[in-house]
C-alpha cells in the first residue's frame, strides 16, 4: 500500500495482526515504510543504503550482527544490497520491547533467531544523493 504524506492511515487490529501472520510491509511511501516483520529463523546479510531502520521487537528473541563486512554481497534492488553473512561487525541480543536503530549503509545480519520473532521496522528513506526523494 501506499500513500500521500498529507492522508492519515489506520490499520485496524485485523489487518496488522494478518501482516505480521505472514511478515509483509503495511505500507511504503517515498519517504518512508512501515513493515509488520516476522522471522521464522536466521537471515542473509542486508544493508540499505537510503533506509535507517527504527526496529521495536515485539515478540520473540534474536542475536543481530551490526557493522563488519558483508561477505559475497550483491545489489539485488536499487539501493539494497545482500549477501551471506556479516564478517566482524558487532553481536546484539533482542528481545521483546527492545528498540534497535541501523543507520542507512550499516551492515545488519540476524544471525540467530528464535521463532516467532515478531518486530515493526520503521524505515526512514534519505533523499537520493544529488537528488529529491
Amino acid at each position: 500500500m501506499s500513500a500521500s504524506s498529507d492522508v492519515v492511515t489506520f490499520f485496524p487490529a485485523t489487518k496488522t495482526a494478518a501482516a505480521f501472520a505472514k511478515g509483509q510491509p503495511l505500507i511504503e511511501t517515498a519517504g518512508f515504510k512501515v513493515h509488520a516483520s516476522r522471522r521464522n529463523g536466521p537471515g542473509g546479510a542486508e544493508v540499505h543504503t537510503r533506509d535507517t531502520d527504527v526496529i521495536y521487537v515485539l515478540d520473540g528473541t534474536a542475536l543481530i550482527v551490526t557493522g563488519g563486512t558483508v561477505v559475497d554481497g550483491k545489489t539485488i534492488a536499487t539501493d539494497e544490497i545482500r549477501g551471506a553473512r556479516i564478517d566482524g561487525g558487532m553481536p546484539q541480543a533482542l528481545a521483546k520491547g527492545d528498540v534497535l536503530i541501523v543507520p542507512n549503509g550499516v551492515p545488519h545480519w540476524f544471525k540467530e533467531v528464535r521463532a516467532p520473532f515478531l518486530y515493526y521496522v520503521v524505515k526512514v528513506t534519505a533523499p537520493a544523493m544529488g537528488g529529491t526523494r
